[in-house]
Formats: C-alpha cells, structure tokens, sequence
C-alpha cells in the first residue's frame, strides 16, 4: 500500500459547548478572521519548510466548527497547501460543519474554495435527544443540512450518537433507518460516552440521567452492525461505516499510521524523517497559539522522536480499529524489527482463544467482538 500523507487544520471555536464534547473547542464573542487565516498560512509555511516535499492526500478541517470559519479562510489553507505540497488528482477536502441554517447557506461558499467533502455533527434525529445533548439545531434543521450537503459536495457523511441515556432498541433503530433513507455512502455512529472533564461527567455523577448498561450498549451496537451491513455499508472501523470505496480517506491515514501534519491549535502530527518518527503537538490555548504564530511562525508545545515500541503499540492501538486489521509487515516497519520480539506471543493466543483477535498469514485482526471491546484488548496486550 502506498504510502499517504494528510494535513489536519484545526479551527478551534464553536458557539456553543456541547456537554458531551471534551475536543480543544471554545467559545468566544468574536473572532478576528484576518488574524486567524494569516496565523493558519504561517504555520501551514513553516511545517512545510520542517518535513519537505510531499505528496498531499488529504485536507480536514476539524474543530470545533470549521463552518463557522469564512470560507475565503479555508480556500487560502487548500490553495497555499496545494503549492507546498504535490496534490493529489483525487485530494480528498474534508470540512466538518453543523447543521444550523445559519452555517449550512455557507456550504456553497466552502463548495467553491475546493472542499468536496463535508461531514455534518447531526448527533441525532430527534428533538428530545437533541436537546439533551445539548445542541442547537432541531431534527428539521439536520435533515434540511444533509439534504444541502448532498447537493452541494461531492460526498457527504454524518454523525450520530446513541447508546444514549434511556434508549432501547425500539427507539434506536427507527431513528438509524430515517439516517439510512438520508445517509449518503458513509455514516458515523457513535456510541455515547461520558468524558472527564466535560459537563455530562459532572451530570452523571449528581444522578441527572444513568448510562445503560453494558449489556443494553452490546445488544445496541449489535443491531447496529447488523443494520448497517444490510443497508451495503458495514463497518470499515469502530463506528464508522460505508459502501466500498467511500471510506474517509483522511481518518484511514490515522487508522493505518502513515504520515499527516496538524496546524492551529492543540493539532498533533506524525510524520516520518529520514526513518526517524516525529511527533508534532501544538500549543493548546487559541490566543496563546495565535500570538506565538505571530511571534514565532509557529506555535508548539512538544516535539519529540517517537521510539520504536511506541510506534509499535500506536500502530496496534490505531490499526485495530479497523476491520482490516494490521498487516505485520506494518508493525515490522514501525518496530524496526520483528514485532513479536515486542508484544506477548501468550497474550495473542489467549486473545485469540476468547474470539476477539484473529492472528491471520499476514496480519493481526480484530473479531467483531473484539472491535467492540478493544479498550480491553488493547489495555490486557500493550500492559
């Protein structure tokens, strides 16, 4: 498989905080978007000048919410990314937008600065849950935004959450077929979980509302499956499904462990110099960044050498998400080595005896059990 690279811009600011998300999002009044295009541009240079030619794969606006960005914003980042970089005849533009009527009459405007594709925050396409989860845009809005986005972009995915407080299968599944009949040829679907840190962790814990239980979030994602690979898009990683050939090319340049940069605030990156791993990591704080862009022509908090072993268990704890599994000549290639010298020959058989990983010819995979209890996997082999 070739090798692939992605850039990552990060656009910090949403307008509101949603209680489940513990992203590097925040809310301010106003924003200086002159600034903000200006600093992305400078760091954009000066990562370029750092890890040299390449060839570009991919774009993704992450946030946050990148739609609340002007789209002369993102059209500067795709134009200045496609002249350091070799672009790619299939470059893949990714923008994540939320699906307020608002920000959606803008989605012709990101259509013309080169993105061509968008990944709407829907979450859910009922009201009450909506409101629950904190979010802005009613069940209407959603589904007049997918509707948009199909239009307007040459493919379109979206999020949902469930597995949410009180849920059952009755009430998820007809939700799940109203995203089909809306679904292009990805779906995003999310299992609810409660992050430290956030607002839904401080909800939890005084008693507001009960997580299901295990057992109930099983059988959920059980159905899911199910319903997905049906509808001819099974799952390609954890919670990410779609028709052959319509997977999210940037989120499988994670998932595989090859090459991307990250700009604008908190953004990491990987990236491979002269066979030496490096790990980028930006600062945090969105003023901090901005000034120190300003100051410096960029803004990082770490940067560091990735060690073979750590390479080798990033490269597990990513390539098991997927359904594919990870080829060993990939981890051979991380580790510098053998990977068997690095991970516990024991453990994979007993793993494999409980039916959660499968070591095939040429690569370790995960079962659909084990995909769906990988937290546990990952912690009992890498520990």
């Amino acid at each position: 498989m070739d090798a692939m690279f992605g850039l990552y811009v990060h656009w910090p600011f949403c307008k509101s905080k949603c209680p489940y998300c513990d992203f590097n999002s925040h809310v301010r009044a106003s924003i200086d978007h002159d600034r903000w295009r200006e600093a992305l541009l400078t760091e954009l240079e000066s990562t370029a000048a750092a890890i040299g030619p390449r060839s570009l794969n991919s774009i993704f606006f992450g946030g946050g919410t990148p739609s609340l960005m002007e789209p002369e914003t993102a059209a500067a980042v795709i134009e200045k990314a496609k002249s350091l970089w070799t672009p790619a005849d299939d470059l893949e533009i990714t923008l994540e937008a939320n699906p307020t009527s608002v920000e959606a009459e803008k989605f012709r405007g990101f259509a013309r600065a080169g993105v061509n594709r968008v990944s709407l925050g829907i979450q859910s396409l009922n009201d009450e849950a909506l409101r629950f989860l904190g979010r802005e845009h009613s069940a209407s809005e959603a589904r007049g935004a997918i509707e948009l986005a199909a239009e307007t972009f040459d493919r379109h995915s979206f999020d949902l959450i469930y597995a949410r407080p009180g849920q059952t299968e009755d009430q998820w599944l007809p939700e799940l077929k109203t995203a089909l009949d809306l679904a292009g040829e990805h779906l995003s679907l999310y299992q609810l979980t409660i992050e430290q840190g956030t607002a839904f962790f401080t909800k939890e814990r005084l008693g507001d509302f009960t997580m299901p239980e295990e057992d109930d979030a099983a059988t959920l994602y059980e159905v899911t499956q199910a319903v997905m690979e049906d509808s001819g898009r099974p799952a390609y990683e954890i919670s990410n499904h779609a028709r052959p050939g319509a997977e999210s090319r940037h989120n499988l340049i994670y998932w595989r462990y090859q090459d991307y940069a990250g700009i604008g605030p908190g953004a990491h990156g990987r990236v491979t110099i002269d066979g030496d791993k490096r790990a980028v990591v930006r600062v945090r704080l969105p003023e901090k960044w901005l000034g120190e862009v300003e100051e410096k022509g960029e803004a990082i908090s770490e940067t560091f050498t990735v060690a073979p072993e750590q390479r080798l268990e990033e490269t597990l704890m990513m390539g098991l998400r997927l359904t594919e599994g990870v080829p060993y000549a990939r981890l051979d290639a991380e580790c510098g080595g053998d990977w068997r010298n690095f991970v516990d020959q024991a453990k994979l058989g007993t793993l494999e005896e409980a039916g959660l990983l499968i070591c095939k010819e040429d690569r370790l995979q995960p079962t659909r059990d084990g995909l769906q209890r990988l937290n546990a996997v990952l912690q009992y082999l890498l520990s």
